[in-house]
């Protein structure tokens, strides 16, 4: 006897998601853990910095200490007077004038010594300057 099929009576193929996203995802953590960092970073086109030159060296050269004593000035540690101060300022100021001058005063140093510092870095052409009262 000849068996007939039924037509439209069978159930429908249905293709199950679950599996294939589980399998998706097991190659995701396959190709993420296997992976070597030292291949993506050997390909990166980066400039590194060059070992130490005098440019990075030279900002501390670029800080001035003056100190108003009610004595007189010091400068970078050394006491000073008026004279000797403006010529040094000046001979600074011809190397750079964007030397920044730290200026301390005490609280008992008289307002004119401030007063004469200042006019001497204004003639030296000194603009960076920063003033704190110790």
């Amino acid at each position: 006897m000849k068996k007939r099929q039924r037509k439209g009576l069978g159930e429908k193929a249905q293709l199950e998601m679950t599996p294939m996203i589980d399998v998706v995802f097991q190659l995701l953590i396959f190709f993420v853990v296997t992976i070597k960092q030292e291949d993506i970073l050997s390909h990166l086109d980066v400039t590194r910095p060059a070992a130490e030159s005098q440019q990075e060296k030279q900002p501390d050269q670029d800080l001035l200490q003056i100190t108003v004593y009610k004595q007189g000035f010091v400068l970078q540690g050394r006491p000073v007077n008026l004279r000797e101060l403006d010529r040094q300022l000046t001979r600074i100021s011809t190397y750079s004038k964007s030397v920044s001058v730290v200026i301390k005063c005490t609280g008992d140093s008289p307002h004119a010594y401030l007063v004469q510092l200042l006019d001497v870095c204004s003639k030296a052409g000194l603009k960076n300057l920063n003033l704190f009262s110790i």
